[in-house]
């Protein structure tokens, strides 16, 4: 299940068991801080987690639909390049949060 343009306008793709396919937001290179300063790419930083669209999910995937904002591992990744763009291939397991409308305040995200 898609609904990313880019994959539309191509190939048809279907995501088996528990995989993610995710857009990264912004750009890798530089970024900024909430003080507006820039941050070089260079710089070392600590374990530093990043933000993702999920654009397609496979039929095992329980948390996760396309849409949603997903917290993962960079290090751990991925890559495959779909149309001309590059995206991210990840178990649902390697996702460590999800931000979307339809999560409630109070949820825990664990599997019961």
């Amino acid at each position: 299940m898609t609904n990313d343009e880019d994959l539309e306008s191509g190939l048809p793709i279907r995501l088996l068991h528990d995989r993610v396919l995710v857009r990264m937001e912004g750009s890798e290179g530089e970024r900024r801080s909430t003080a507006g300063i820039v941050i070089p790419a260079t710089a070392a930083v600590g374990k530093r987690l990043a933000w993702a669209a999920a654009v397609a999910v496979g039929p095992n995937v329980r948390s996760i639909v396309s849409g949603d904002r997903v917290l993962f591992d960079p290090d751990d990744r991925s890559e495959v390049e779909l149309h001309g763009r590059g995206y991210v291939l990840l178990r649902e397991r390697d996702v460590h949060a999800v931000a979307a409308e339809r999560v409630e305040p109070d949820s825990t995200g664990l599997y019961l």
